[in-house]
């Protein structure tokens, strides 16, 4: 018997091995071809040196400008109480009145025991010149004499006396109509009409405060007041023209107080216990919205920063180690990667003090797309940027 051919075998392996390679070529035909890439685009501001007034925020505390605490000199029966709590009164108003009967009966017996030494020194003044005369012609002795003029000098001294007993018993009937020290707002009355009360007593009768102008106390660290002086010694901060320092004051509810106030003073101790200086400042009151004890922040100006390099919140980043960098594109639209140095923070900025300078082209939209080394197309950011730099 005689092999059947295997023919039909070999032509369809032939034909299932070309139809793969034409698939195959298909493929390759069909595959897209890589486009390079664009560089990102990133808004940059150009960086301008310009004059920035430096200011602080500080913690405060309002305290009235004058405070006095009203207690009687001399003792006895409230009789009237001539106020109405809460109201303004004015420096010499009559407040209280004290049972003075007492009083004027002192005042009268020292008139009359004051009318008795005049009448007394009268009669030894008339014996010492006589006795002076009949000394010329030697009628009475030298020793009566010297006795006359002495009896003399006693009696102008009981006079003197007098006039100094009839003075204080006039004083302690003053005192029995108590009256405001100083010009203010009073507070409530601790007694009431029918109390018993003593000279020089430990508890007041009330307490009135001068709310126009009025003081706000401030703290600041002593490190932050060294800081100041430095900028100021090296010229990095200039105080202002008339060389006082103004400040403004944000209320308990987030409100700006209308009126501007100056700095009064500043102490010239360190508290221990929390390492800040104390700093007064004074402000008008008129309408005594500011009332003591109220917590407020008050925005202090230190000073001007003649050449001073604003920077957006937005444009600065931190490395793992916390320092502040910020993206640069150079003059060959290269991202580089400045370190700064930062003197402080704005509202919403901050202010450099080194590693920038006056041109430089910094990053502020886009940064997630960059990194340094890399090339960028320079747009202009969003209108409004609002960091008070130049856009481009």
């Amino acid at each position: 018997m005689h092999a059947q051919p295997r023919r039909p075998v070999s032509i369809a392996i032939v034909t299932l091995t070309a139809s793969l390679l034409l698939v195959a070529c298909d493929k390759q035909e069909s595959a897209p071809t890589a486009v390079p890439q664009a560089p990102p685009q990133v808004g940059v501001i150009v960086v301008e040196a310009a004059p920035i007034s430096i200011t602080s925020e500080l913690p405060g505390r309002t305290t009235p400008f004058l405070i006095a605490e009203v207690r009687p000199q001399v003792g006895g029966i409230i009789r009237k109480r001539l106020f109405t709590e809460g109201a303004e009164v004015a420096e010499g108003e009559v407040l209280y009145e004290i049972d003075d009967a007492t009083y004027r009966a002192a005042v009268e017996t020292a008139q009359a025991n004051l009318a008795r030494a005049e009448a007394n020194a009268a009669a030894a003044r008339a014996r010492a010149r006589r006795f002076e005369e009949l000394l010329r012609s030697n009628a009475v002795s030298r020793q009566g004499n010297d006795d006359a003029i002495a009896a003399l000098k006693q009696a102008e001294a009981e006079v003197a006396g007098g006039k100094a007993a009839l003075t204080r018993a006039r004083i302690d009937l003053d005192y029995t109509r108590l009256k405001s020290p100083i010009p203010g707002r009073i507070g409530r009355s601790a007694v009431t009409p029918g109390a018993l009360v003593t000279a020089n007593q430990g508890e007041s009768l009330a307490t009135v405060q001068q709310l126009d102008p009025i003081y706000v106390d401030l703290t600041q660290s002593s490190t932050e007041l060294l800081r100041l002086r430095k900028a100021l010694e090296s010229g990095r901060i200039e105080r202002t023209q008339d060389g006082r320092a103004s400040v403004s004051l944000i209320l308990e509810d987030g409100s700006t107080y209308e009126d501007t106030g100056e700095l009064a003073f500043s102490e010239v101790s360190v508290d221990q216990g929390t390492g800040t200086v104390t700093l007064r400042a004074v402000f008008p009151n008129p309408e005594q919205r500011l009332l003591p004890g109220m917590y407020v922040r008050a925005v202090l100006e230190e000073g001007i920063a003649p050449d001073a390099i604003r920077l957006p919140h937005r444009a600065v980043s931190r490395d793992a180690r916390g320092r502040a960098l910020a993206m640069v594109v150079n003059a060959d639209n290269t991202i580089e990667a400045r370190e700064l140095a930062i003197s402080r923070a704005l509202a919403d900025a901050w202010i450099v003090s080194q590693g920038l300078a006056p041109g430089d082209r910094v990053v502020v939209e886009g940064l997630q797309m960059i990194r340094p080394g890399a090339k960028v197309n320079v747009i202009a950011p969003p209108a409004g940027d609002g960091d008070g730099t130049g856009a481009h």
